[in-house]
């Protein structure tokens, strides 16, 4: 399937994408490229809240782009795969015996198989602004990518480690 066909299904059935894309077999390039695509997402999500903030409070705005690309393509890579690793021994510590493959794989699928809400949580952020409607917005984007996330580490400890 295609990615986005995998998005998509993933909101109708998160295991199931997960098991596909475990099947595939462990290839560590592939969650790699997963999560760029995720947090290349995550980065033009923002640009509308930071043209917004360039604006009210008269910041350059490529100065903000550039902090928000060095935060979401070089760092935040690195800080998903530290959380993959803790997310990891916390399973050993409970003893669900699951492959850290499956758990990076169930993370940076989750994230983004949530990015649409992304997208639009960065759109209200820019358009609307702060208020209930971006609060909301960031709860049901939580609550899709907690649930991707659950389901894809449910079902990685399915998988043999």
């Amino acid at each position: 399937m295609s990615v986005t066909r995998d998005m998509l299904a993933t909101y109708r059935g998160p295991q199931k994408v997960v098991a596909r894309l475990l099947s595939m077999g462990e290839r560590e390039d592939r969650a790699l490229a997963i999560l760029m695509a995720a947090c290349a997402v995550v980065f033009v999500a923002q640009w509308p809240r930071l043209a917004r903030e360039a604006h009210m409070t008269g910041q350059e705005l490529n100065a903000l782009l550039g902090g928000a690309l060095l935060a979401w393509m070089f760092i935040a890579p690195l800080l998903f795969y530290a959380l993959a690793f803790l997310s990891h021994l916390l399973l050993r510590v409970i003893r669900r015996n699951q492959s850290s493959f499956g758990t990076r794989m169930a993370l940076f699928w989750a994230m983004l198989a949530a990015s649409p809400l992304i997208l639009l949580h960065g759109l209200v952020a820019g358009f609307i602004g702060p208020g209930p409607g971006l609060s909301g917005v960031g709860l049901i984007w939580l609550v899709m990518f907690l649930w991707f996330w659950l389901s894809g580490l449910l079902q990685a400890g399915k998988e043999p480690a």
